[in-house]
């Protein structure tokens, strides 16, 4: 029994979005998948009411990665929800949590307490962007409705995600990622509405704006080349695996014939782009942090002015997103990818372990599937030398290569922030393998029942 049954009780008091008790069809799970998509942007069109014009976003830098958008009651994003399971993968992966993710009794507790936990981390967000200053109000009796916003806006988009993961395609967070994201590119790229100043916004209109007034400025375009660059090297790296050769032994209790031939494949970023999302979050909450510390009057994380880190490890902390700092600043870049790095290959290793993909989880399920390595005697002991043979290392570069593109995206200043477009492609790349393959068993039904669904 874990320590979490203690809170089975509370468990029952929150609502949840019952899974469907029939098989869904493509049509349907689009169907849930567009609409969630179109309420997110709704509600990221609905200000926060009591909102001044001075407020400040502390998270620009990284508000492609929280999917929210500053301003709405949606400002909050997925960040708690993230935080949430950041908190609960380390307390499970440092083994202070005993839970069996492979049993429905213990997935069943880590999801309902990541959900209260959020819930907790929504009220603690909230209450900082509120009350230190970050988001200021037209008077003072407005914090309390402008926080109610907040909460509301937050535990929306945790119920919009577990729509999405239980009826739609994919999960809800990579979704609102993914939507906020492309709106990012395409304004950044195509905004033609002029400025104060008369210049275009946009990328392209900008750079055309300049051709014609006989100035044109070639580096504007640098961020768009970065995303392009990004979103190849992301698509490449997606495609890249390492295939095990198979044969179908006899599985266990049944009698299946012997013989048939594949290949496993197993993907070069093995553990997705979890690791740079999880971290992307860790960052948000340590600017969170030094702001709370600040306004108590104990700045021990640095001093943030403007919504922007200044001083400290919350200067030292904050995305890089300015080529020009590698000159000015080395030393801030060179500890902000020291940190990034190390957090991407400690995820990536901790999402593997908790997520059941690590050698001993996959070797135990081919096994029980009847699945040998032709050459070898048919044991779970051999699958496991040959699978740890290859996943503990695909864990750690796959990790180490999504944070160097996501670090070297964000330098280059890519539209939608570089480790968003990374996630976006990921997000998208999966998306599509899974409404291919749910096509796919709709043409052939028998397919179905052989992916045991």
């Amino acid at each position: 029994m874990s320590s979490l049954d203690a809170l089975t009780p509370i468990f029952k008091f929150l609502p949840e979005v019952k899974a469907p008790i029939h098989r869904q069809d493509f049509r349907e799970k689009a169907k849930w998948t567009i609409v969630v998509l179109v309420l997110y942007y709704v509600l990221s069109l609905i200000p926060l009411y009591g909102l001044s014009s001075g407020a400040v976003d502390q998270f620009a830098q990284l508000r492609a990665v929280m999917a929210g958008s500053f301003g709405s009651i949606l400002t909050l994003g997925i960040g708690p929800i993230i935080t949430a399971s950041i908190v609960l993968q380390l307390l499970v992966g440092a083994k202070l949590l005993n839970l069996d993710l492979s049993t429905h009794h213990d997935k069943a507790l880590f999801q309902s307490t990541q959900k209260i936990l959020a819930i907790i981390f929504t009220i603690f967000e909230a209450a900082v962007l509120v009350f230190t200053g970050s988001l200021t109000p037209i008077d003072n009796s407005y914090l309390g409705v402008i926080f109610l916003q907040l909460l509301i806006g937050a535990i929306l988009i945790l119920y919009l995600d577990e729509v999405v993961s239980k009826w739609g395609f994919g999960s809800g967070i990579g979704l609102f990622i993914a939507a906020g994201v492309a709106e990012q590119i395409m304004v950044g790229t195509f905004n033609f509405i002029p400025e104060a100043s008369g210049a275009l916004p946009g990328i392209i209109p900008g750079f055309i704006q300049g051709l014609v007034t006989g100035s044109p400025d070639f580096s504007v375009l640098i961020p768009l080349i970065a995303t392009i660059g990004v979103f190849l090297v992301a698509v490449y790296g997606e495609s890249m695996r390492v295939e095990i050769p198979i044969s179908q032994g006899q599985v266990r209790g049944h009698g299946r014939v012997r013989g048939a031939v594949g290949k496993y494949p197993l993907k070069f970023i093995y553990a997705s782009n979890m690791p740079v999302i999880l971290t992307s979050a860790l960052l948000v909450n340590v600017s969170l942090l030094a702001s709370m510390f600040q306004k108590l009057g104990w700045p021990i994380l640095g001093k943030v002015e403007g919504g922007r880190a200044v001083s400290g490890a919350a200067l030292y902390l904050s995305t890089p997103n300015q080529l020009s700092l590698i000159y000015t600043n080395p030393i801030r870049v060179i500890i902000y990818a020291i940190f990034f790095l190390a957090c991407c290959i400690l995820f990536s290793w901790l999402w593997v372990e908790i997520s059941g993909l690590n050698a001993k989880e996959v070797s135990k399920k081919l096994y029980q599937s009847g699945i040998q390595i032709p050459g070898f005697r048919s044991s779970k002991r051999q699958l496991y030398k040959i699978m740890k043979k290859y996943i503990p290392a695909l864990t750690v570069l796959g990790g180490l290569f999504v944070g160097i593109l996501a670090f070297g995206a964000d330098l280059t200043g890519a539209l939608g922030g570089g480790t968003g477009v990374l996630l976006t492609v990921g997000i998208v790349y999966r998306l599509y393998e899974e409404i291919a393959q749910e096509q796919l068993m709709d043409m052939h039904p028998a397919l179905r029942k052989f992916l045991g669904q």
